[in-house]
């Protein structure tokens, strides 16, 4: 077995965002070393890997000879350039995932026909090349108001995916390649993360429940565990294992799902990599989920994904009205309060819904993890200095 621990092994890591920062604390207890390929200079990731290059990750030289550098690479951002992965691949740098995981889940639309030739359980939809062959299929009745948009390239928190109900919300839509999804009435969004390794061992953490911001399409609290039942628990967690074995994915996956009115499981969409739904399991979980996905991509034994607690996350978003060097505003209000600790990601400049960090209220009872949880969404602030 390869010695990572206090060596010259190099870990490389593509996107130097704050998922990148969270996954550098755990090199940092091992004893790993990082190197870090991100294209903004002033990164979270900068002050805590020790290598840090500033790169486009789209261009393909740039990350191949990044990924010349390292044993083994991984990356906290799907927006990497696909070929220069197969090409690191032929020459012995094993990524994971791999380019081929990614390549499926990259495109939307790709992802989306995936589901269907695995007899995945998905919304119905239909994949448009253009804004103009959507509004063509909406002319002729192929699709009717209401249905999902959804950029199939490029969006993230809650940017490229509308709900369109009627014909003047086409002209909010941008022109690109899109995908329109049926409207599912769903009771819950919950999410599953799955953890395989190198080897094929395979562990899902509980399921969590999602609840959303009305207007921005962000994620405003993840709960862990989900108040369900725990058959449709069970169910969820089933076929996100489903779901990880099509993608034979190495290291972490967090699988999107609806839960429908009448309980059947439909997944929404994946993402290969630690995720915003399972933050929580800093504080909560025996493994967090950035331990988890070294653990994974290195071949280490995974470790047990049990809750210790019941934990709510909260994400602390830029205010609105503000933009420009940022302010937490009752940060010290909020950190008296029970079980509560803040996560602030680096960013100095706040814009409107921008993901500046997180918060995690732990506690024995969910209900006032809750409770406790809305306190310090309505007390903590980010804005902007005056």
């Amino acid at each position: 077995m390869i010695n990572y621990f206090s060596s010259n092994f190099k870990l490389g890591i593509l996107g130097g965002g704050q998922l990148g920062k969270m996954m550098l604390y755990e090199t940092r207890k091992y004893d790993i070393q990082t190197n870090v390929l991100e294209p903004n200079p002033e990164a979270p990731c900068k002050i805590a890997c020790d290598y840090f290059e500033t790169g486009d990750l789209m261009d393909f030289d740039t990350v191949v000879n990044f990924g010349r550098k390292v044993d083994v690479l991984t990356f906290e951002i799907e927006g990497v350039n696909i070929e220069a992965l197969k090409q690191l691949a032929q020459e012995g740098i094993k990524t994971y995932p791999s380019a081929e995981t990614l390549e499926k889940i990259q495109n939307k639309g790709i992802q989306k026909n995936f589901y269907k030739k695995h007899q995945i359980p998905t919304a119905d939809f239909e994949i448009f090349s253009s804004k103009q062959n959507l509004i063509s299929a909406l002319e002729n009745s192929k699709i009717s108001f209401p249905f999902v948009w959804k950029s199939t390239t490029g969006g993230y928190d809650g940017k490229g995916v509308s709900v369109v109900k009627d014909k003047e919300a086409l002209n909010d839509l941008a022109d690109a390649e899109c995908i329109a999804e049926n409207l599912v009435p769903f009771k819950n969004e919950l999410a599953v993360i799955v953890a395989r390794s190198a080897s094929g061992e395979v562990k899902t953490y509980p399921v969590v429940e999602m609840e959303f911001h009305p207007t921005a399409n962000q994620v405003e609290y993840v709960i862990c565990p989900a108040r369900i039942e725990d058959s449709v628990a069970q169910k969820a967690r089933e076929l996100a294992v489903k779901v990880s074995e099509a993608f034979e994915h190495v290291g972490l996956l967090a699988v999107e799902m609806f839960q429908t009115e009448n309980d059947e499981i439909l997944v929404n969409e994946v993402a290969p990599r630690p995720h915003n739904s399972g933050h929580y399991s800093i504080e909560a979980s025996y493994t967090n989920q950035f331990e988890q996905h070294i653990r994974a991509i290195l071949d280490l034994p995974l470790g047990i994904t049990d809750s210790k607690v019941g934990g709510i996350m909260v994400n602390l978003v830029g205010d609105a009205s503000h933009e420009g060097e940022v302010v937490y505003e009752n940060i010290e209000k909020i950190m008296k309060m029970p079980g509560v600790t803040p996560h602030i990601y680096g960013k100095k400049i706040t814009r409107p819904f921008r993901k500046m960090g997180h918060v995690t209220i732990v506690n024995k009872d969910l209900a006032e993890a809750r409770k406790i949880a809305e306190e310090v969404k309505n007390s903590i602030k980010v804005i902007s200095k005056k």
